[in-house]
């Protein structure tokens, strides 16, 4: 297959979402753009013509754009496709909240017609780099869009916990964990967790503990080149695991050391609407908003501060 190509990724446990992805190849392949699929959908998608990627770590080389159909979920294993090529990622929610999603079910038709006339922008969203180390040696490397999240692996047992701050000691702590999160993930695990909002243009990293039970134990937000680390107390009988998007997980080695940086490689999302961020909040969230006279009576030079009503 040659020309142009989009890699379509679906949730192929949902038949809503296997009627979406057939109605979207029909509208891509119309307009000349080819359809590759992973392997192991590409049965249940039952789509011709379309080409088949049977190696994940290579299915999104060579594409324009990798369009996924569903939820958060996975709008974030389509990142994981996507990051190690640079591969932008437009998102089609068919889920819940779908934060990440750029677009709706109802609107599929002008969501491909934006693809197909390449009239889509595309922006950098930041990543986490993750090391897990034991006794000084690596354990692995991984990464995150969203969080990286250390929590306890028992119910019954608490961690204990030391973070640091480059290379500083900030706190010790018993709690259930501690979720390090991206402006993109401050609406996901770390907003449940009581953590602030970070509009997507702001380049942080965002500390959250869990239950903590400690006086110092608010949510903190640190600069984009601060490197946290994250230390199992040693003796402490807790054990611990780490969660990267909610998908990635690790069992901890006891007396582990975790490091979070700023990630090397961002992940590139496709934008088709130009709102902003404040909107994108509003109807997410279902946002009271009702009242507000802020633009109209300002214009009017009656306006105080742009309060609601």
């Amino acid at each position: 297959m040659t020309g142009r190509r989009v890699l379509l990724v679906a949730h192929t446990g949902r038949e809503h979402a296997v009627e979406v992805a057939r109605e979207a190849h029909r509208l891509l392949t119309s307009a000349g753009i080819g359809v590759r699929v992973l392997a192991d959908e590409a049965e249940s998608l039952g789509l011709e013509p379309v080409e088949v990627a049977d190696d994940p770590d290579k299915a999104a080389l060579d594409v324009e754009l990798i369009v996924v159909l569903g939820g958060d979920g996975s709008i974030l294993r389509g990142a994981e496709l996507a990051r190690p090529h640079g591969t932008p990622v437009l998102g089609v929610n068919l889920g819940h909240v779908g934060f990440l999603a750029e677009a709706e079910r109802e609107d599929l038709e002008r969501t491909v017609g934006v693809v197909v006339e390449r009239s889509y922008v595309v922006e950098e969203r930041m990543t986490l780099d993750v090391e897990v180390r034991a006794n000084g040696a690596l354990v692995t490397r991984t990464w995150a869009l969203n969080e990286a999240s250390v929590e306890k692996a028992a119910r019954e047992r608490m961690l204990e916990i030391m973070l640091d701050v480059d290379g500083r000691p900030l706190s010790r702590w018993g709690c259930d964990g501690v979720v390090c999160a991206t402006p993109t993930g401050s609406t996901a695990y770390a907003f449940s967790a009581g953590g602030p909002v970070v509009w997507p243009e702001v380049e942080a990293i965002l500390v959250v503990p869990l239950s903590a039970h400690a006086l110092f134990a608010r949510p903190m937000v640190v600069g984009p080149s601060s490197r946290l680390g994250i230390e199992l107390v040693p003796g402490y009988d807790g054990r611990g695991v780490l969660w990267c998007d909610g998908r990635r997980t690790i069992d901890l080695p006891r007396a582990a050391r975790i490091d979070v940086r700023r990630g090397d490689k961002p992940v590139r999302l496709a934008r088709v609407h130009t709102a902003p961020f404040t909107d994108r909040l509003v109807a997410k969230f279902d946002l009271p908003v009702l009242g507000w006279r802020g633009a109209a009576d300002r214009k009017n030079g009656n306006g105080k501060n742009g309060r609601t009503s």
